[in-house]
């Protein structure tokens, strides 16, 4: 079969035919009378191989040894496409996220796309001292999809506080941007994502946090407690009183069920009335629930302070009458 015949059948330039040919990759094993090429089946057959394995990514070098040499075994070549393809990955997944971040940014012209540029630089930096000036630069006006990516990998305390404060300053799609941290397998992720939600005041961020106390992580659950609770979010109570009951941040959660209580007292009630009845056998739990109590407004607090006052720990029973007493007194 003659090369144009054979380009068209399988789809190979004619000119990427003579390379092979060149190479002594596949050489047509005829020729006619008048010299020009003449291909096998088996030449054929071999353009075949030659192209299948092109798709994996192989260069033309590599398949001659594929196709010349029996003995070689493909997995160290398989393993080392496949870790070049993950870095190239990788750099492409770079490459998309800076792309989406100065397309945000909304550009006025290529000025502008450079200064974002030269920022998205900065926060990359190696060096915290570099990161932390690229945020509060006097001229930083860094994206919030770009600020939320740099405060869910940051490590450096510093830095990331200059990133939730810039990120607190920004216009849209702060919330939004910083969610899905929220679902990440690395929990040191997720309690960045909910230290920056925690920061912001609108609806949507509300909304992420209330999805975040159900997290396996206690200290997610409580950053994302104490944020809701401030706000007078009843949603949060379950989880405060916990963090009262395993003396995880009691003091905070307490003043924040105080502040609850002033809205919706019954449930506030109920939740810890209901865990002062299930630790009859641990009176440290109790004496940290009758210590929160006293942060409650005072109608409540004296009423759940005279019940714990009959506890039959000595410690337990004297605490709540004396911060009884100190209520009625005040």
């Amino acid at each position: 079969m003659l090369i144009g015949e054979v380009a068209r059948r399988s789809g190979v330039s004619t000119r990427m035919l003579r390379h092979y040919d060149t190479l002594g990759l596949v050489r047509p094993t005829g020729r006619t009378v008048g010299g020009y090429r003449e291909y096998s089946d088996e030449d054929i057959r071999r353009i075949f191989h030659v192209e299948s394995l092109r798709t994996l990514g192989l260069s033309l070098r590599q398949i001659g040894r594929v196709l010349d040499d029996p003995g070689f075994a493909p997995a160290a070549l398989i393993g080392d496409l496949i870790a070049a393809t993950e870095h190239r990955l990788q750099r492409e997944r770079e490459l998309l996220k800076r792309l989406k971040a100065v397309d945000s940014s909304e550009p006025a012209g290529w000025e502008e796309v450079l200064r974002i540029v030269e920022l998205l630089h900065g926060l990359a930096s190696p060096d915290a001292a570099r990161r932390q000036q690229a945020v509060l630069a006097p001229a930083a006006d860094v994206p919030a999809p770009a600020l939320a990516e740099a405060i869910l990998t940051e490590a450096d305390t510093n830095v990331a506080g200059a990133l939730r404060w810039a990120l607190a300053r920004a216009d849209h799609d702060v919330a939004a941007s910083l969610a899905p941290g929220l679902a990440s397998g690395d929990v040191e992720v997720r309690r960045r994502a909910v230290l920056a939600l925690a920061e912001l005041p609108d609806d949507e961020a509300a909304t992420a946090l209330t999805g975040a106390l159900d997290d396996p992580d206690a200290r997610v659950r409580a950053h994302a407690a104490l944020a809701l609770g401030s706000r007078g979010r009843p949603e949060a109570v379950p989880v405060l009183v916990r963090m009262v009951v395993e003396g995880a941040n009691d003091v905070e959660a307490a003043e924040v069920l105080g502040a609850l209580a002033g809205e919706g007292p019954d449930r506030i009630k109920a939740a810890l009335t209901g865990e002062l009845a299930a630790s009859t056998g641990d009176a440290a739990v109790r004496l940290r629930i009758v210590q929160a109590l006293a942060e409650l407004p005072a109608p409540l607090a004296l009423e759940l302070l005279h019940v714990a006052a009959l506890d039959e720990d000595p410690a337990v029973a004297r605490t709540a009458a004396a911060l009884a007493d100190l209520i009625e007194r005040g």
